[in-house]
């Protein structure tokens, strides 16, 4: 996939292009779609209108030549699904040519039974995106001048009213896809920068846009596919890769904070089980822990304790994070093939002159990867929340109560500490995979269901949990350094304390802690406190001679 930078937006920050404040500014800024390589990286960026999109020239072929071979069938009067026949119990139904386009109007008018809150603005643009990936890849039989309509909208940012609840991710994600439709074709609500949420019609006028007429095949070419599952599965997979590198860095501080012993991280230890994660953890902490190339006087403080090992939850960093991030790169790498597959039906294969039907629209997949996304990215916030605990509790920590002097007078981090306490106990119950769940629906047609749009929302759910816990766990850290001056830590770990004092101040005595806990949970969100460690763990690699960071992971 190609990005093309036209256009320098200087130092406008993402924040303000989302929420509209520069409209047109990223207008030469572009992402070309061809259906084979888009990743979840830059559909998070397309989420956040950093870029508009067009299509490849090779895409381009493509959708013409499968436009082409539907047009021919339909010269043939051939009967194939979808085109000229019913849906789902329907299928054997043929339907009049006369009829054929108020086929696909009510098609997508009778699928848009969606509930609940809209996505967002950010999730629906990923979302629209997403669906033009898939058709960019030319085995749907849309045609050229629905594609460039869909394009010209997302341009523009003019984005329809899709409710987050409603699919069972079989058939694909049918609702949210068809609400997404709607917008387009002129029907129900849409929202634009420029004029907010309106009649969809009227804000696509705003934009000299016209409303969608659809063609055989395009209203079934619109909603099939595991687009909303596997959208808002690349922003949950992007945010898991950001707090789980931070989520190290993190632990190094309690690590530090707390006393403990850098043996456990030794190479050696970690080479006669050399999962890709574990290692990569160990050699993370030992680039922000070790005093040899980064001198620390808190660890030249207890060198001569008697402590010979620390709790798990210090100890076995290198284990549980390593899985996690083993993970989500399995995680990754599954969505990764799905974002860039055809999972219309039926599948139109120009080079054969043919349509055949199939299953690429069921969500067994992105399910089952989103399951498992959540269940090991939750593990970090089950170990954060345990040393969450050691920080706070005198008797584990040697540090006063709660991390506040005057105790009873001043309760410190007593609740923040419930506060994870309670986000951990609420991930338990998210975990509980969504995708070994099947109800039949339409008459035993759809008789089973992958409910992978659960799935991916209950996976952001627990990233965001994540996100938090360990910002109370940062914060937390950072305060318990505070009792150990006037020694320093080694100079990765003081330059994260630097930053988080920059945004939140010691705790001399109570106060909110909401204020401060967002402002930490911003810091991960936006991945400073990984920012400012990196070019120590670069330092470190050059020194061993390893291989450097990714630039983008």
């Amino acid at each position: 996939m190609d990005v093309l930078k036209d256009t320098n937006i200087g130092n406008v920050s993402e924040e303000d292009i989302v929420i509209g404040k520069f409209q047109g500014l990223y207008s030469n800024k572009y992402i070309s779609l061809d259906g084979n390589s888009l990743t979840t990286a830059d559909l998070v960026r397309l989420g956040k209108g950093l870029y508009k999109v067009k299509l490849t020239y090779h895409a381009e072929k493509k959708v013409n030549e499968a436009r082409a071979t539907i047009e021919t069938i339909m010269k043939d009067n051939r009967v194939i699904y979808g085109i000229n026949t019913g849906f789902g119990k329907f299928a054997n139904t043929v339907i009049p040519q006369d009829k054929l386009l108020e086929l696909q109007d009510n098609l997508i008018r009778s699928t848009c039974a969606g509930v609940g809150s809209p996505l967002s603005v950010e999730r629906t643009r990923m979302l629209l995106a997403l669906r033009i990936n898939v058709l960019a890849k030319g085995y749907s039989g849309i045609s050229m001048e629905t594609i460039q309509a869909m394009i010209s909208a997302f341009n523009a940012s003019c984005l329809s009213w899709v409710p987050e609840k409603g699919t069972v991710g079989a058939s694909g994600d049918l609702a949210p896809l068809a609400h997404l439709t709607l917008g387009l074709m002129g029907e129900g609500k849409m929202w634009s920068p420029k004029s907010g949420w309106g009649n969809a019609k009227k804000v696509l006028e705003c934009h000299g846009l016209t409303p969608l007429v659809l063609k055989t095949k395009e209203g079934l070419s619109l909603i099939n596919g595991t687009q909303m599952i596997s959208s808002l599965g690349a922003e949950a997979v992007e945010r898991a890769v950001g707090v789980a590198r931070q989520a190290d860095i993190i632990a190094a501080l309690s690590l530090e904070a707390l006393r403990g012993t850098t043996k456990a991280f030794h190479r050696d230890i970690h080479a006669v089980r050399p999962h890709p994660g574990q290692v990569e953890v160990a050699l993370r902490l030992r680039s922000l822990l070790d005093s040899e190339v980064f001198p620390s006087q808190i660890s030249e403080s207890h060198r001569s304790c008697n402590r010979v090992q620390d709790a798990y939850t210090l100890r076995c960093i290198p284990q549980v994070h390593g899985v996690v991030i083993d993970t989500i790169a399995f995680v990754k790498n599954l969505l990764l093939t799905e974002i860039n597959s055809a999972t219309d039906n039926p599948l139109v294969f120009a080079e054969r002159g043919e349509t055949i039907s199939g299953g690429n629209f069921h969500g067994e997949y992105p399910a089952k990867a989103l399951d498992y996304l959540a269940i090991g990215v939750h593990e970090l916030a089950s170990m954060s929340e345990r040393r969450i605990e050691r920080l706070v509790n005198p008797s584990l920590s040697d540090l006063p109560a709660f991390l506040v002097q005057e105790g009873g007078l001043n309760s410190g981090f007593m609740m923040a500490h419930c506060t994870a306490a309670a986000l951990v106990s609420e991930n338990k119950g998210l975990c509980h995979p969504s995708s070994v769940d099947s109800l039949s629906t339409s008459v035993a047609t759809e008789d089973h269901v992958s409910m992978g749009g659960w799935a991916a929302r209950k996976a952001l759910s627990v990233v965001e949990h994540v996100e938090q816990v360990l910002a109370i766990e940062l914060l937390a850290a950072c305060q318990a350094l505070e009792f150990l001056r006037p020694l320093k830590s080694t100079d990765p770990l003081e330059k994260v304390h630097e930053l988080v004092r920059s945004v939140v101040g010691p705790w001399d005595r109570d106060r909110q802690m909401s204020p401060d806990i967002e402002a930490a949970h911003l810091l991960l969100r936006e991945g400073k406190v990984w920012e400012v460690v990196r070019p120590y763990m670069d330092q470190y690699r050059e020194r061993l001679a390893l291989e450097p960071l990714p630039l983008d992971d």
